[in-house]
Formats: structure tokens, C-alpha cells, sequence
């Protein structure tokens, strides 16, 4: 990267191509340095990254290597191309450093010109005041979730503040991002939506370049690895779990079977029950049949029966099924906090054997001596939680002053976007999947953090 694109000068709308003060040069990356070490410090109270019991399963994906069914291949690879089985630290470093300068180009875009002050700043708010470092140091997809929103909303509104080099890793990341989750595509096409809204036709083609590489990307590894050119040859069993828990889906099983010859009807009885518990439970119908035997890859051996079990469900309770959704959705809106991936369980069985047999000793060994691992690093950072909730409700009135001062309407479009955003991915998770405080938290940072951005007053343009 030249120091043209760590400058903070715009000129015309365009990136002024200006030198580094002497003897400064060293400046703004030392800012997106010391700003990444702010965004990881629970892995350094830690002892180590945060896990949770997916982790073990992206690290299978390339130390196995194993095809997961329910997994996109794609975080797996990313944290090998760091890690390379030797340590989880170095991955920890690339999410952490991707954010925060994910931040810097954030705020030269916004204010016209990033400054080291202000980002150091800015990491410094969003370490102390936000949930953005618990999901900065946790080894799972979630870090992508504000990457994805934040890189093509920058695309989008902000393409004539970019230089090309940062347009293009901006479009690389958010293609990565979109790739390593499902979740991830809701949220693409409404940041995407809303660039269209106002009108920024080539805005909307920069900002949907990712999108489309990156939904190349995984109906290229699915029909690889599972020999379905399909952006989610399982997902089905997931949209099934969400919609037998809420209800309209067992209505459907209950009044077509046993006629409808499906594998469920044997246990009719037994639904609606908890989703996770559907997916997960080694006593769930989807992983134990009516004879007690296990199913290994159970959801991937229903899914075609939950697909049609689910199209029949959305064609006979449609006004039931977005009920549940928008119910769904309100409640993942408010459900916001840090805590549910920060305790050590099934850690010992999802996640240990995988570093045990993929890394060093003294990997392990560090693991093992972690925090996390024995589950005190909840009750060491519980006293945040109250400043995360006051910071939340400060955030949406400060998100607006910021928005309206000034005349530029980049800044009021931008707040508008990313409130869209929040409420894209509340649907995606809580919505679709389940509610759980981590899905919103991971992106709920950003409504603090662009409002302390949006505050601060503008950069003067060079002449």
C-alpha cells in the first residue's frame, strides 16, 4: 500500500495523491496497529483467541480436511492461510488488523481525510464502549458480518473517496466476507438496496461486484465439495428447524402424515421443539432414528425432504411463516449482548482434539491454560456488559446528529444504510435461524463507532 492511500487530504471527491510529512510516514499504520492490538485485547486478558465449538469445525475443514455439510469452505481456508498449524494467533492478528483498517478508510471517507489521532480514537471507543472486540478476537464468520456491511457501503456511497487499490481490497474482503457465511448474502443485498436507493447507479455495480464473485466462489467450492452447484445444498434442514420450532411447519407435518411417506412423520409427537435442539441434539429425530440408531450427517440426509416440507409450508402458512419471521426479528433487534460464545462449552470435545492433532504442543498447552477454557473469562469481563447497553442507547440519537450535520448527504445516506443493515441481519439470524445475543452484538458496534466518526468534524480539502 503507498502512502498515498494511507492520506487523509481528498480533493474534487478523489483522493489526493500527496506525500506523507517527513519523518511521519510511519503515522497511519502505526494507528491501524495500535488500533487492531485495542479491537483484540479479550484474546489478551484471554490468553489466547476466542473460540467457540464451530472454530473446531472451520479448522477441520483444511486439517482434516473435511467437507462440513452445514459450512461454507471458506473460513476454513482463510484461517489456514494464516495459521498454517502453528498457531491461532496469527489469524486473530489478520481479522483484527483487517478491521481496523477497515475503520481508517471508514473515517477518511466520512471526514474527508483519516487522521492517526482520531482512529486511535475511534478503536480506542469501540474497545472500551462496544461488543466490536469480542467479536474482533473470536475465531468464527461473525467478524464478517460488520466487514461486509462496512466495505460495500463504503463501495457504494463512498467510491469517490477511494483510491483504486483500496476499492479493490475493499471489494476482495467484502467478497471473502459474503462467501463465509449464508447469513452474510441477506446483508449484502440490503447494503446493496440501499445504494440503489439513492440513485448511485455505479456505486451499486462497484458494490455488487462482490457479491457476485463471491456467490461464484461458493457454488464453485459447494459443487466441489459436495456436487451441488447450490448456495446452500443443505440449507433447507436449517429453515425447517426455524419453522417446526415457531410452529407452521409441524402443523404440516401433523396433517400430511403419515401420507406423505416423510422420514419426520415418525416422529409428529414429537414437534415443535427447541431448533438447535433439532439440528444438534444426538436424541433429535434428525440425528437418531424411531429404531435409536444414529444418523451421522442426519441434516444433510433430510434436507431434501426439508425442502419440500418447507415449500409446502410457505405455500399453505405463508401470513403464519412471516409473522413468526418478523417476531423472530424484533426480538434478535433487542437481543444484544456479549456472553454466549465466551465459556468453554463442548470446547473439550468440538475444538480441543482439533488443535491436538493439527498443532504444537505448546499450542495446545495455551489452549488449555486459556481463560476461556476454564470458564473464567465470563465472570472477568462481565463488568462491561452495563457500558456496552448505555453505549447502544446513546448511540442512535448521536448517529443521528452526526447524520444531519453538515450538507453533505453521504453522511445522512450512509446512517441510513447502516441501520439497514442491522435490520438485514437481524432477519437473516434471528429471523431465519435463531436468536441469540452474539448474532446482533457482532454488528451492533458499528452504530457507536460511526456516530463518534460522523462527529468529529471534517477534514479541510486540499486546494
Amino acid at each position: 500500500m503507498s502512502c498515498a492511500s494511507w492520506r487523509g487530504d481528498v480533493t474534487g471527491g478523489r483522493p489526493a495523491v500527496t506525500a506523507a510529512p517527513a519523518g511521519r510516514w510511519w503515522a497511519a499504520p502505526a494507528a491501524v496497529v495500535a488500533g487492531a492490538v485495542l479491537l483484540a485485547w479479550p484474546a489478551l486478558l484471554n490468553g489466547y483467541p476466542l473460540v467457540f465449538s464451530d472454530t473446531g469445525g472451520f479448522l477441520h475443514q483444511t486439517t482434516g480436511p473435511l467437507m462440513l455439510w452445514d459450512k461454507p469452505w471458506i473460513y476454513g481456508p482463510f484461517l489456514h492461510l494464516f495459521h498454517w498449524r502453528t498457531t491461532l494467533w496469527l489469524p486473530l492478528a489478520a481479522q483484527a488488523l483487517v478491521v481496523s483498517h477497515l475503520l481508517w478508510v471508514t473515517q477518511s471517507v466520512l471526514r474527508g481525510g483519516a487522521t492517526p489521532g482520531a482512529h486511535v480514537a475511534a478503536c480506542t471507543v469501540a474497545a472500551a464502549l462496544t461488543a466490536a472486540p469480542f467479536t474482533v478476537a473470536l475465531l468464527m464468520p461473525d467478524v464478517f458480518a460488520p466487514v461486509v456491511l462496512l466495505a460495500l457501503l463504503l463501495l457504494g456511497l463512498g467510491g469517490g473517496g477511494l483510491t483504486r487499490g483500496e476499492a479493490a481490497w475493499l471489494g476482495g474482503i467484502a467478497a471473502l466476507g459474503i462467501a463465509a457465511h449464508p447469513a452474510h448474502l441477506p446483508l449484502a443485498l440490503a447494503a446493496i438496496g440501499m445504494v440503489l436507493v439513492t440513485g448511485r447507479w455505479r456505486g451499486a455495480v462497484r458494490a455488487a461486484l462482490p457479491l457476485a464473485a463471491a456467490v461464484a466462489l461458493v457454488l464453485a467450492t459447494n459443487a466441489v465439495g459436495h456436487g451441488r452447484a447450490a448456495l446452500s445444498p443443505h440449507g433447507a434442514t436449517f429453515l425447517l428447524a426455524r419453522l417446526q420450532a415457531d410452529g407452521p411447519a409441524t402443523e404440516v407435518i401433523r396433517a400430511q402424515c403419515p401420507a406423505a411417506g416423510w422420514y419426520l412423520c415418525a416422529f409428529a409427537d414429537r414437534f415443535p421443539m427447541d431448533s438447535q435442539t433439532f439440528l444438534w441434539s444426538p436424541e433429535s429425530p434428525v440425528n437418531r432414528d424411531a429404531a435409536g440408531q444414529a444418523r451421522f450427517l442426519g441434516g444433510a440426509m433430510i434436507s431434501r425432504e426439508a425442502a419440500e416440507i418447507v415449500a409446502e409450508t410457505l405455500r399453505t402458512y405463508s401470513a403464519d411463516v412471516a409473522g413468526a419471521i418478523l417476531r423472530n426479528t424484533l426480538a434478535q433487534i433487542a437481543t444484544i449482548s456479549i456472553g454466549d460464545t465466551l465459556t468453554s462449552h463442548n470446547l473439550a470435545t468440538a475444538l480441543r482434539p482439533r488443535i491436538a492433532e493439527a498443532f504444537p504442543g505448546m499450542e495446545l498447552a495455551a489452549f488449555d491454560d486459556a481463560l476461556q477454557a476454564r470458564d473464567a473469562l465470563l465472570p472477568a469481563v462481565a463488568w462491561v456488559v452495563p457500558a456496552h447497553l448505555v453505549t447502544l442507547i446513546l448511540a442512535l440519537p448521536l448517529l443521528a446528529v452526526g447524520a444531519l450535520r453538515g450538507s453533505d448527504p453521504l453522511r445522512r445516506w450512509f446512517a441510513l444504510a447502516l441501520l439497514a443493515g442491522l435490520v438485514a441481519n437481524a432477519v437473516a439470524t434471528g429471523g431465519l435461524s435463531g436468536v441469540f445475543p452474539r448474532y446482533q452484538a457482532r454488528i451492533a458496534w458499528l452504530l457507536p463507532v460511526v456516530a463518534m466518526l460522523l462527529l468529529l468534524p471534517p477534514r479541510r480539502r486540499s486546494a
